[in-house]
């Protein structure tokens, strides 16, 4: 099965696939042999963009990348991310125009790149010294775009406010997680990137593997490898997660009653937001990326849709930290009831 180049990145004029192939999981969980047969496998099926960040195994993501699409790179879009801590020095992550410009040095080096994402925001860097490092590196031809992820709606629009008033290139993309289960963009920050044009690469459409179809009420806690980097988000029998258990569950009935696996609606799902111009997925096996696009096919119905609503309020999620990122004004040192 091969799907083509459909959807437009935001104002950039670039065609991208449905799907991006994400590389999180390269050299970190997914041996190296393995994340080459997945990204030859998905290059082959028509995956034309490729996602990894320099923090992904502390570079060897982007080197397995680079193995991987040998006499392949012109056909291709390829984007990275900074901002993640490499090796032991704290200094050596941030938004500031000391680490981007060494960062985008090493990411060049180990693999090339068209879009350049500040992965998530830095509180204690300008916002304008990022922007105006990022808009030298385009004048430098040294990335073609940039972006930002996980950037809440009020950062994206300084972002472009600061770019107008300093006549410098403004954010083309954003990053985030959306799915079935996390719907807080919908509230503010995707009515801010179709005003600004920014093209918008999703993330996380089976929220960490709640919706793969496992977490359903009654059954045995399901095995996470992501378990260990935020303790208690995938425990079932937490209490916080009780809600967003029936959620799951309600939904895998869902697609089944409409012929689909969980896997498909949820997919379908993160597609059919106009906001959306591809979704990132992370297939570990060749069986999970012939799930991935079958599902990218699967077109869904306004009652599916009023129903999924019902499940899940438009505009929400059951976990602030299913939005990607801390968020500083919630840390208990800014918190007015904390000293």
């Amino acid at each position: 099965m091969t799907i083509e180049a459909t959807r437009v990145l935001g104002r950039t004029g670039v065609r991208l696939t449905p799907l991006t192939l994400g590389t999180m999981n390269f050299g970190r969980w997914q041996e190296e042999s393995a994340g080459l047969r997945i990204i030859d496998a998905a290059l082959d099926a028509g995956i034309s963009s490729i996602d990894t960040a320099d923090v992904y195994a502390q570079g060897v993501s982007e080197e397995i990348v680079a193995k991987a699409i040998k006499g392949r790179r012109d056909s291709l879009f390829l984007a990275t991310k900074f901002n993640g801590q490499i090796g032991a020095d704290p200094r050596n992550a941030g938004l500031s125009r000391r680490w981007i410009v060494r960062a985008v040095e090493d990411s060049l080096r180990r693999l090339g790149t068209d879009l350049y994402q500040a992965h998530r925001p830095d509180p204690d860097t300008s916002l304008l010294e990022t922007l105006q490092t990022l808009n030298d590196l385009i004048h430098q031809g040294k990335i073609r775009y940039y972006g930002t992820s996980v950037f809440p709606a009020h950062q994206q629009v300084e972002a472009h406010w600061l770019a107008e008033k300093y006549g410098l290139i403004a954010p083309h993309t954003e990053q985030l997680p959306y799915s079935l289960l996390v719907r807080g963009a919908e509230r503010e920050v995707f009515p801010v990137v179709r005003k600004y044009g920014v093209g918008v690469l999703s993330y996380g459409p089976l929220a960490a593997g709640w919706l793969s179809g496992k977490y359903r009420v009654g059954g045995d806690q399901p095995e996470s490898a992501r378990a260990e980097l935020i303790p208690g988000r995938f425990d079932v029998t937490a209490e916080r997660n009780q809600r967003k258990l029936a959620a799951a569950d309600a939904l895998g009935r869902l697609a089944g009653e409409n012929g689909l696996t969980l896997v498909e609606l949820s997919v379908a799902f993160a597609l059919n937001h106009p906001a959306i111009s591809s979704v990132i997925i992370g297939p570990r096996t060749q069986e999970h990326l012939e799930a991935y696009l079958k599902a990218s096919t699967v077109e869904l119905g306004s009652e599916v849709l009023d129903r999924i609503d019902e499940i899940v309020d438009p505009g929400t999620q059951f976990l602030e930290r299913d939005t990607g990122r801390d968020t500083p004004s919630l840390q208990p040192a800014t918190l007015r009831r904390r000293h």
